[in-house]
């Protein structure tokens, strides 16, 4: 068995390097940046590697050519020289307050003084960060390197809190702006998140910034293309598939339909999550690594603010300029949902721009609706909604009807996620999670339109055609199945056919009648 070293969790350069951990050569296309332009911005899903590609910038920049030996970069660059570089992590604190980012604006700042000097009349955070980047120059007769990780944490961790938003703005704005002013000192200057705040936030003043985000030469930057899967992992997907008892080709396609599809550009080739990837190679196993790593606040916060109807999540629609720039006052929560790695991007219409987004993969979509289901139902958390789940899946392969519709009536009440004001699109959303989690492990189709939703379940011994109404009766929902012959297709099945008409009341805010008709 492989003693290879997987850097799970592991995001310095450096120590990565020395201690022998597996490397997926990026230093090509980081060479690439540093030789093309001096101000960047890139965006990329949590978890992605954007801590790593931040150290090993740091590194390159300190001039610690001996880590690189034997990566693209070693024959690339040709100086080395040794700059001042200035790293600014914004990643580990938590931001309920103004007070603290100042804290860890003060902690660095403090350090930054230490190394390179100040003065009593550079007061504001801006105007000490923009000391430190002059005399750091004169000191070292060098220009400067600026590097800031999780550049919108704290704009994140505030998205519900409109007056905390606005004070945290009001100070990163200025400091942020202080990479424009300073030009004349500065090397190189890269911020990393997951979103992009536009409008009137922190970019707004910042326009020397290149967004590479959203192009075809650094769509590699991060993550793992297919390419790099079979020539970095070759020998770990044949252990993995020894121990599953697999092929080859079946565990790449397990990898590929679990991991793989984020696409951050159009056209582009899929990437892989690096984080699911390397945890599926150590542990020897499939699971939903990413999600379980925990989904962040400001999501729940997003959805719980905006009526959205959930079964346009896939298939939604975007412009350039909702998925290129947000504001937390935005009524949208899609570009969020995007830029967090939740969606990517499935089609473009170059002739009007817009380009429609999905899942990128299984892990993202299951682990998605997992989150889903305790905020819209009666579940209290993703292990009780589960349970429920199995239970629905036995109820419906045993024909167990009244069982499964009785299960279905208690994730209306008593509901955590209050939608009472949208009633429809709260009915369709709870049906949604419920239909699509059931369809993880058996076979779903489910359309919706004006008020009213039709969906076909199978399972090896039953076919269940079901009509769901709002504010109906459900005689009309099973009357509506036979008219319009929705079980046609199932006429000849061998299989046990149900039609169930099935009605939700308003005034309940739950099912209150199905009727069956079987053969």
């Amino acid at each position: 068995m492989s003693n290879r070293l997987y850097p799970i969790g592991v995001q310095d350069f450096e120590s990565l390097r020395k201690d022998g951990y597996l490397y997926i050569d990026k230093t090509a296309l980081m060479h690439k940046m540093v030789t093309s332009n001096r101000y960047y911005f890139l965006s990329r899903p949590r978890r992605f590697g954007k801590s790593l590609l931040i150290s090993t910038l740091k590194a390159y920049f300190e001039g610690k050519r001996e880590l690189f030996e034997g990566l693209a970069i070693e024959q690339l660059e040709k100086k080395w020289t040794v700059h001042p570089v200035l790293h600014l992590d914004l990643n580990i604190e938590k931001y309920g307050s103004v007070e603290s980012l100042e804290n860890i604006l003060e902690s660095n700042l403090s350090r930054w003084e230490e190394q390179y000097g100040a003065s009593e009349s550079e007061r504001s955070f801006s105007l000490r960060f923009a000391g430190v980047i002059r005399r750091a120059y004169e000191k070292t007769s060098e220009r400067v390197a600026i590097l800031i990780d999780e550049y919108d944490k704290p704009l994140l961790q505030s998205i519900g809190n409109k007056e905390v938003q606005t004070e945290l703005r009001n100070t990163l704005k200025p400091f942020y702006g202080v990479l424009k002013t300073m030009d004349g000192c500065i090397k190189f200057a890269l911020l990393t998140g997951v979103t992009k705040f536009g409008k009137v936030s922190v970019f707004s003043d910042l326009n020397n910034l290149r967004d590479i985000s959203m192009l075809p030469e650094y769509s590699r930057i991060c993550g793992i293309s297919e390419n790099e899967l079979h020539a970095c992992f070759k020998k770990d997907i044949e252990e993995l598939a020894s121990f599953q008892q697999k092929t080859y080709n079946e565990i790449a396609e397990e990898l590929r339909k679990n991991y793989d599809g984020y696409h951050f550009v159009e056209d582009a080739e899929g990437m892989y999550n690096p984080f699911s990837v390397l945890n599926t190679f150590a542990n020897k196993k499939f699971s939903n690594y990413w999600f379980e790593t925990g989904t962040p606040t400001y999501l729940i916060e997003l959805l719980k603010s905006h009526d959205y109807n959930l079964d346009e999540v896939n298939g939604a629609m975007a412009t350039d300029d909702m998925l290129n720039g947000l504001d937390a006052s935005d009524s949208d929560p899609i570009p969020v949902i995007y830029q967090s790695g939740y969606l990517t991007i499935k089609g473009y219409d170059p002739e009007f721009r817009i380009y429609t987004l999905g899942y990128p993969n299984k892990e993202v979509e299951e682990g998605f609706i997992r989150f889903l289901a305790p905020l819209y139902t009666a579940m209290r958390n993703e292990a009780q909604s589960m349970f429920a789940v199995q239970n629905f899946i036995r109820e419906v392969r045993t024909g167990d009807i009244d069982g499964f519709f009785t299960r279905l009536r208690s994730f209306f009440s008593d509901t955590t996620y209050e939608l009472v004001r949208q009633q429809e699109l709260h009915y369709s959303n709870v049906l949604y999670i419920v239909f699509k989690l059931m369809g993880f492990y058996t076979q779903v189709e489910y359309h919706t339109n004006n008020g009213r939703i039709d969906l076909v379940l199978q399972t090896p011994d039953y076919i269940y055609v079901m009509e769901f109404k709002l504010n109906g009766t459900a005689e009309e929902a099973l009357r509506q199945i036979n008219e319009k012959g929705y079980a046609l297709p199932f006429e000849k099945d061998p299989r046990t056919l149900y039609k169930i008409g099935v009605n939700f009341s308003p005034e309940t805010r739950n099912l209150d009648k199905w009727m069956v008709e079987g053969r």
